[in-house]
């Protein structure tokens, strides 16, 4: 089965160009610079107008599959993705159960493997006293250990720093670090509840949930990858101080920032209340101002979403009763797009920072790039193609999103997932085929 996509602009590694992609099965098999001449296909998609990008990789999802499926599950959120141009996402180990045992593990990755429409890869939670069993996971098939410094839940907070050392020393797969200082976040809460006679309204979220105990805790995890030269990510930063600990120079330990930092702010709490309230907190402009610009200068090495749907009957409350999480992942590409088009990063940045980087940073086999050889995962976006967003377009299974009424100028036209079609034409394509369990090019 071979399929030609003609008359595109084609994004990769840094260059736009004219061209053409030819996919046969589920890989490229030619990327054709114009105006060279076209071979057959069994099906030809013109892509005039539209520019073709390499599959959005999403590292940092929660798709709440198992235990907390009334508010979502492997199967909605995937297609959520699909309809964002997302065909890979990294799924986080807080479910019912923990993925924190190899039995949990690979429990999950089966039933990914049965309901997922992108490709996937679960994360593997760590605790205070899972480290022999982190150490026997196979490199090759897993993406990385998450590792909660801060908010949690469960067994899954590792505050002891016996424990924290032995990871670091020990582990070999990159550690993806929640970081938020736990001791600095109580004395916050503390000190506000009693301030205000009462539990503080979400307008308080960044002021409990801390610039300082974001740094706190961002600083002890760089200290502790640079002292046993371990492979650090730390996830959604969220100030301008944290990227003071980001060198671009040291290759392992880079940085994520997730899409609410850089379209919120605090200022958007006065409308969107807990519609925005998520861990670590949307801060003020001035944080958002340096997270924008340390997207063009080599400290943030990807952009992911944290999606981590709830129902929004679970987000009234205030700052500390309302749950913490928003979806984003079917609106992750064309946020991105939407700063493109007004001059904050390059449409070439974007595409090293959502596809390249996260293909890069965990060595994902065969996919993140358009080459010759590998997986067909792409995504045809159209420009000037102004939409909405309203309740009816949501995929995800919680209902609603914090972009709601928002217009959006680029549009997400067709996803291709190695190979097959999955959402075209505004909708997902029925019966298509799963996606596939990522792989990992280590030794």
């Amino acid at each position: 089965m071979t399929t030609l996509i003609t008359n595109a602009q084609i994004v990769n590694e840094g260059k736009t160009f004219s061209g053409a992609i030819l996919i046969q099965d589920d890989c490229i098999a030619d990327i054709i610079v114009s105006p060279t001449p076209l071979p057959e296909a069994d099906t030809v998609v013109d892509a005039q107008g539209c520019y073709v990008l390499p599959g959005v990789i999403d590292c940092h999802v929660h798709f709440r599959d198992p235990g907390l499926t009334h508010k979502a599950d492997v199967a909605s959120e995937s297609h959520a993705a699909a309809a964002g141009g997302v065909t890979s996402v990294f799924d986080m180990p807080n479910t019912v159960p923990q993925t924190t045992s190899l039995q949990t593990f690979e429990e999950k990755n089966a039933h990914f493997a049965e309901k997922c429409l992108v490709n996937y890869a679960i994360f593997f939670g760590a605790t205070n006293d899972n480290l022999g069993e982190i150490q026997t996971l196979d490199p090759t098939t897993t993406c990385g250990v998450k590792l909660f410094m801060g908010s949690s839940t469960g067994n899954m907070l590792v505050d002891k720093e016996a424990a924290l050392r032995e990871l670091f020393a020990n582990c070999t797969l990159p550690i993806m670090t929640h970081c938020e200082d736990t001791a600095v976040i109580s004395e916050n809460t503390a000190k506000f509840k009693a301030q205000l006679g009462g539990e503080p309204g979400v307008a308080y979220h960044p002021e409990i949930r801390s610039a300082e105990a974001c740094f706190k805790s961002t600083q002890l995890a760089v200290s502790l990858a640079k002292e046993y030269n371990a492979q650090l990510h730390v996830a959604h930063l969220t100030t301008k101080e944290e990227l003071t600990l980001i060198d671009p120079a040291v290759s392992n330990i880079t940085a994520e920032v997730c899409i609410p930092h850089l379209v919120f702010t605090d200022a958007d709490y006065a409308t969107l209340g807990t519609r925005i309230k998520c861990n670590p907190a949307v801060k003020d402009a001035s944080h958002r101002v340096a997270l924008r610009a340390a997207l063009t200068d080599g400290k943030i090495a990807t952009i992911a979403t944290d999606h981590a749907p709830h129902l929004l009957d679970e987000k009234k409350g205030g700052a500390l009763t309302a749950v913490s999480g928003m979806p984003m992942v079917q609106f992750s590409l064309v946020s991105m797009l939407e700063l493109v088009n007004q001059g904050v990063l390059p449409l070439e940045q974007l595409v090293t920072l959502m596809s390249h980087n996260p293909a890069k940073r965990f060595s994902v086999k065969d996919r993140g790039f358009l080459r010759k050889g590998y997986k067909a995962d792409l995504v045809i976006v159209r420009p000037n193609a102004p939409w909405a967003l309203t309740t009816d377009c949501i995929e995800s299974k919680c209902g609603w999103s914090p972009l709601e009424g928002q217009t959006f100028n680029w549009k997400v036209e067709q996803t291709i997932c190695n190979g097959v079609t999955v959402y075209a034409n505004g909708a997902i394509v029925p019966n298509a085929p799963q996606g596939e369990r990522l792989t990992f090019d280590r030794v």
